[in-house]
Formats: structure tokens, sequence, C-alpha cells
């Protein structure tokens, strides 16, 4: 296991985003608030922490181009695009939870408009220089 100083309980799901994305940001924001339960963690896919805890999963990051997908680490499970964003929205509560319908759409199809957007966001949302360096009252919530 990485050092990091945040305990990583198997009750946790550990959301690993692209750092410098607007959208991403916007959406670890949007999940951070809804986390009734403080279930979720957090990690940039550029940080070391990231790819120690990917590379325990046999999970090699491609380090030639920016991150295209988020993925969640869930008991002991890996999941990345759309069945990623499905079980995010699984735990915000029970509006987002009703998205588990979309899970009878075939994942290539869903994982088709998750890259479309994905392949976009830098230039709808923008990005930043530098990964998102959480408030103090939120660095409980990240991977260092």
């Amino acid at each position: 296991m990485p050092s990091t100083t945040v305990p990583i309980l198997q009750s946790n799901i550990i959301v690993f985003f692209d750092g410098v994305c607007n959208l991403c940001n916007s959406a670890v924001q949007f999940i951070i608030k809804r986390d009734k339960k403080n279930i979720f963690l957090f990690s940039a896919l550029q940080s070391q922490a990231t790819e120690q805890l990917l590379q325990q999963q046999g999970i090699k990051l491609n380090n030639t181009k920016q991150p295209e997908s988020i993925i969640v680490l869930t008991n002991g499970k890996c999941y990345d695009k759309s069945s990623a964003a499905l079980i995010i929205a699984k735990h915000l509560g029970l509006f987002w939870s009703l998205m588990q319908v979309f899970w009878i759409i075939p994942k290539p199809l869903r994982d088709a408009v998750y890259m479309f957007i994905s392949r976009n966001r830098y230039k709808w949302f923008g990005k930043q220089e530098s990964c998102m360096i959480p408030t103090p009252e939120l660095k409980a919530k990240f991977i260092a």
C-alpha cells in the first residue's frame, strides 16, 4: 500500500480523476457535497499515489496523453468511464441513484457518450495548469 495520510477502508470508494480538468474538479466538488455517508476518497490520476494504487489493481496509466477516464475502485474492483459514473451515482442519494437504470444500456454505447464528452471537456470546460489543492477542511478526503 502506498504511503498515504488518509486511511483507506474496505468501505471506501476511491475516485481517480483528471486533476487539471475543470469538469472533473467540479464533479469532485459535486460528489463531496452529496457524500452523506463519507465513503468517497479522491486522488488525481496524475499523482504518484494513484499510480501505485492502480498498479496494485493491475492497471497501468498511459502517461503520454491526458487521462480520458474517471476510474473508481470499490470492493477490490475497478470501473472506468460510464460504469464509474454509475457506481458514483448509486451512492449519492435517492435522486442520483435512479441513474442505475442506465446499466441496461450496453457498455459500448454508454462509453461512446462518455468518451464524446471526455474528448471535448477541455474545449468546453477548460483546464487548470496544475492539480487541484484541497482546502484544509477537505484534505481528509484526498489521498496524498
